[in-house]
């Protein structure tokens, strides 16, 4: 806090914004008793901080004639140069409170993504995000993890939405959506009627894989290492419905998420939370990050929105 020193007093820098005040309101109303009702203060102290004001600006504001009076010259200049100040302290709450909470009638939010979370998850929310928000563009980069993370530091999106299973430092990761994992194979198969599958029966079947970069391939690889029991890779391939597409050929087994799995799969899927870890889905974002208003509406919406009930849903039984 600033000190001026003026005629051996001191004068707080911090007060001149109430002296103003005081000066605006007895410069529009003319009468120091209705300055001082409107500032619900008394007309003392309107007084005193008119004064004030005036030694501090050594100089004469009012020409006090009885009950009314009128500004000097100086007067009026200094009330156009603090009439729009004072006006915008009055106002400052209201204003900072509707930035906060954002003029979500317009605006963007860009969101990173894998190919699965767009695919499987952010149709719905987008879909309850756009009936609440119609005039908030929504943009959707799809990503792999590395590189949503590199978009994420580099605030080239707002936030990303996805799956993690270790988390940096400088990343914060709130999940939201839980799905089991389960092994699936095409119609017939040896494991097709064993009620349950065990990890050591996967082993003398070729998996079907994402490539080892990717948070799937590295999961399975330390779950048998765990386990200690090997298991052979015969494909590496992109993507959760082109994995499926070739289970369905017979070209292999593959572990996968349970958002994936649909209905009309033509495919056995049994569930294998006993071995493999449930696959978690939810906001990511660089820690200490200022999310825009439109951006923390997109967390909202995510954190309440109602899924389609799935057996492969934490919590639901098996299919």
């Amino acid at each position: 806090m600033i000190l001026k020193k003026t005629s051996q007093r001191f004068y707080y820098k911090g007060n001149q914004l109430k002296q103003l005040r005081a000066f605006c309101a007895v410069a529009k109303s003319g009468k120091m008793t209705d300055a001082a009702e409107e500032l619900f203060l008394s007309q003392p102290a309107i007084s005193l901080q008119v004064r004030a004001l005036e030694r501090e600006l050594d100089t004469v504001l009012f020409e006090r004639h009885g009950p009314r009076i009128n500004m000097t010259r100086e007067g009026q200049e200094l009330y156009e140069m603090a009439r729009p100040l004072v006006e915008g302290l009055e106002t400052l709450n209201a204003r900072f409170n509707r930035q906060m909470k954002g003029d979500l009638d317009s605006g963007e939010v860009v969101i990173a993504a894998g190919e699965s979370t767009i695919i499987y998850l952010l149709p719905r929310l987008v879909s309850q995000f756009r009936e609440r928000y119609p005039n908030i563009h929504v943009t959707l980069r799809n990503v792999t993890g590395r590189d949503g993370l590199a978009m994420i530091r580099d605030d080239e999106v707002d936030l990303a939405i996805g799956s993690m299973l270790d988390v940096p430092s400088d990343i914060s990761y709130q999940p939201v959506y839980s799905f089991e994992p389960a092994l699936i194979m095409p119609l017939g198969h040896d494991l097709a009627d064993r009620k349950r599958v065990h990890i050591e029966d996967i082993a003398p079947y070729g998996l079907i894989l994402p490539p080892r970069r990717l948070t799937t391939w590295r999961m399975v690889d330390r779950v048998f290492q765990q386990h200690q029991v090997p298991f052979n890779v015969t494909l590496e391939v992109g993507g959760w419905e082109v994995i499926k597409r070739y289970v369905e050929l017979d070209f292999g087994i593959s572990i996968v998420t349970g958002i994936c799995l649909r209905d009309d799969d033509k495919l056995v899927a049994k569930n294998m939370s006993a071995y493999f870890p449930k696959r978690s889905y939810g906001t990511v974002m660089r820690r200490g990050k200022y999310l825009s208003p439109q951006a923390r509406a997109f967390v909202e919406v995510a954190e309440e929105a109602i899924m389609p009930d799935s057996p492969w849903r934490v919590g639901h039984s098996e299919r």
